[in-house]
């Protein structure tokens, strides 16, 4: 079995392919033959050695498959030989053949492609728990930040089957394509102040909900952004990558520039802020399988549109995580044994 290794800390470079014997499958478990794995920001992250949750190098990382099954448990399981699934997997994503929890384990609906499926668990999920937490209803104005990124466009079709208008800060390369997918409002953050551009799309008032991804600076901004009542979503620090200090020290300067609250502060301005990482959700498997339940029907249903920007063979993960550091990608990019 091949499985792309992170071989030690560093740049694209050290992701190599490697060969494994095939992994065991403990009792209960779902055996699955990867067709496509998703590549995520907390990838680039472990790569990097700034992931606190990812194994020591050399490991295999990767939260998300489809594929089809070639083994499962018990009789009791769901899931046969060659049924086609989508999976969240704790890291070994990147690999030719994973074994996943069967609760992990998801059917794909007839309407969706392997590919498309796969481009769902981290991004909708990430973007659905958003929303939930943030009490996004029909009539909010929500800010969505690098809306053109696989989080961004989930949370637009999620905004939108919710009724809410959308406000989404990208490049303007990527501003025409945002509006096709039914964006309201697309922001240039590269120019001027996007808190004033806000604003001024808000009549003063502000944005009702935040997502941010940025950390740092980005939540100071976004917390002005914010109306009184407004809730901040954050799921990410992509600007600790920014820095040039070695090693987790690149985090020194990112929380030198974040906002610290108090309980009096966010009384006395009627605002509140939350944080996502779905990394962390393995104890509520339940709720969020729930999740996973809504957000494929609504795929099924056609309100739920997955975009898949690129797929690249495992033996070109470098160049996949190129792509995304320097904010190429339109949506989802994936890695596949084969391309």
């Amino acid at each position: 079995m091949k499985a792309v290794t992170i071989t030690r800390t560093g740049g694209p470079e050290v992701l190599q392919l490697r060969e494994y014997p095939e992994p065991r499958r403990a009792a209960g478990e779902v055996t699955i033959k990867v067709a496509f794995a998703g590549v995520n920001f907390a990838d680039i992250l472990a790569r990097k050695g700034l992931y606190p949750d990812s194994p020591k190098p050399p490991m295999v990382v990767g939260y998300e498959v489809s594929g089809e099954v070639v083994a499962a448990g018990p009789k009791s399981s769901p899931f046969k030989k060659g049924d086609r699934v989508v999976a969240l997997t704790r890291f070994n994503g990147y690999s030719e053949t994973v074994n996943v929890p069967p609760e992990q384990v998801f059917p794909i609906p007839e309407n969706l492609s392997l590919s498309e499926a796969a481009a769902i668990p981290v991004n909708y999920l990430t973007a659905w728990q958003l929303a939930e937490m943030g009490g996004l209803r029909r009539g909010d104005t929500l800010l969505i930040h690098n809306a053109g990124g696989g989080v961004g466009l989930a949370a637009l079709d999620i905004a939108r089957h919710i009724g809410a208008r959308t406000l989404g800060t990208a490049s303007p390369g990527k501003h025409e394509r945002l509006k096709e997918r039914g964006l309201d409002v697309a922001i240039d953050y590269r120019r001027g102040d996007w808190v004033k551009a806000v604003l001024h799309h808000t009549g003063g008032h502000g944005a009702d909900v935040i997502f941010d991804p940025m950390g740092g600076s980005s939540w100071k901004q976004s917390w002005r952004a914010l109306r009184p009542t407004g809730l901040l979503g954050m799921f990410g620090v992509s600007q600790v990558t920014e820095s040039t200090l070695p090693g987790p020290l690149r985090y020194v300067p990112l929380l030198q520039k974040m906002p610290f609250w108090t309980p009096v502060q966010l009384m006395n301005q009627n605002k509140g802020a939350y944080g996502v990482n779905i990394g962390r959700l393995w104890t509520e498997k339940e709720k969020v399988a729930e999740w996973a339940g809504t957000i494929l029907k609504g795929a099924e249903e056609g309100w739920i549109k997955p975009h898949v920007d690129a797929v690249f063979a495992f033996d070109e993960a470098p160049v996949a995580h190129t792509y995304i550091e320097e904010r190429r990608n339109f949506g989802k990019v994936l890695l596949a044994p084969k391309v």
